[in-house]
């Protein structure tokens, strides 16, 4: 273990942050990334193997990490996704592309003509429809970005305004790989929840700390849900043994709580995704969050630390935190009418897992990582009326 510990190096903690940070590295984009990674393959692999059960692919054109998920959440989605629709062209896009040859060409025109034959469902696609074509549009967008496909000669967006439009596309090698394997036919799985489970039939002994350290790790915070919620329980008698893993093999600290469990930062890191953005919405958020703290006695919190509201709660705090902080607001926010920005600031804080939405009674949570955020004005601010 000692031998380990020395040869995870800095350059293997910046390895471990782009895998989990990218959806694969591929060689002819970037070579030294590629390269660093397939020098520390032996010590990555025994880690991320070891504690999150995940399965490192290390190929002569790429390597890809298959990061599954404990429990899926709304930003695991290709964000520039927006209806069902763009899922499903996408994977009839990826049907269409197991029948090319590597390096084959098509044409836009064929590919919509195959995909009006395989789109699932009593719908049937009308490349007349906007609608229709906008969803075609993200979809080759993504896949663009993924680098499944390859542009030789025409622009995608003029589909948009032209159901005629023409676009010439190569099948890169890569497109071969973008489906991870099962261990058996995705047509015998009957649901989402059947795929997940499976994950945990390869090694049941080690399920509770690769569920764990994977819920650290892919979400913004993990909750303690129930009185014997096992997850908890494990990191709470493990905690300084998983403090001391985490922290000498990533820049991140590990914090727990009585009902909240997380990863933080020091610093602010470009690579990552991390709360609080540079958003205006964020800095009401903020705000929003030291106003809780200071009314905490005026709403119950049950035994994991959440707090119920009523949307007229929620609106009256609204209305306090823009009589106390609009000041400083952006023009947008200062002249917005306040149901918007409510909308707007819960749309975020679900997201971030600081707050949901009760789906019998409407009312809304407010969960303990609202708690660990606070945002006020410096004493030195100068009210926007002022300046």
């Amino acid at each position: 273990m000692e031998r380990e510990a020395q040869l995870f190096d800095d350059k293997a903690k910046e390895a471990l942050e782009i895998l989990f940070e990218n959806f694969w590295i591929l060689r002819e984009e970037e070579y030294e990334i590629y390269q660093m990674i397939r020098e520390r393959e032996h010590v990555l692999r025994r880690y991320i193997s070891e504690k999150f059960g995940y399965r490192l692919i290390v190929h002569r054109h790429f390597i890809k990490l298959e990061k599954i998920p404990v429990e899926p959440e709304s930003w695991m989605g290709i964000q520039n996704f927006k209806e069902t629709m763009d899922y499903a062209l996408f994977c009839c896009l990826l049907a269409f592309l197991e029948n090319k040859s590597v390096d084959e060409q098509f044409l836009l025109s064929e590919l919509c003509e195959e995909l009006q034959g395989m789109y699932p469902g009593p719908l049937t696609l009308d490349w007349t429809n906007y609608e229709h074509r906008k969803s075609l549009i993200r979809v080759m967008q993504a896949a663009k970005d993924f680098q499944i496909i390859k542009v030789i000669d025409g622009e995608i967006l003029g589909f948009q305004m032209n159901d005629e439009e023409e676009v010439l596309y190569e099948v890169p090698i890569i497109s071969r790989y973008f489906m991870r394997s099962y261990p058996k036919d995705l047509f015998q799985y009957q649901t989402m929840e059947e795929i997940l489970e499976q994950e945990w039939q390869s090694s049941p002994s080690e399920m509770r700390r690769h569920r764990v350290y994977r819920k650290l790790f892919l979400s913004p915070v993990t909750y303690r849900t129930s009185q014997d919620d096992s997850d908890f329980y494990y990191l709470r008698n493990f905690r300084n043994r998983i403090r001391e893993d985490i922290e000498k093999h990533t820049d991140f600290q590990f914090e727990l709580y009585k009902n909240a469990a997380l990863l933080t930062l020091s610093e602010r890191r470009a690579r990552f995704t991390l709360f609080p953005d540079q958003k205006a919405i964020m800095d009401i958020l903020l705000q929003f969050a030291s106003l809780i703290r200071e009314q905490l006695d005026e709403f119950e919190r049950n035994e994991f630390g959440q707090m119920s509201l009523t949307q007229a709660d929620f609106e009256q705090l609204i209305k306090s935190c823009s009589e106390k902080y609009k000041h400083g607001w952006s023009k947008t926010y200062r002249e917005g009418s306040l149901k918007q920005i409510g909308k707007e600031l819960l749309d975020v804080m679900i997201d971030w897992k600081l707050a949901s939405i009760e789906e019998e009674t409407g009312m809304i949570l407010l969960y303990p990582l609202l708690g660990r955020t606070i945002g006020h004005y410096p004493k030195d601010f100068v009210r926007s009326e002022e300046k």
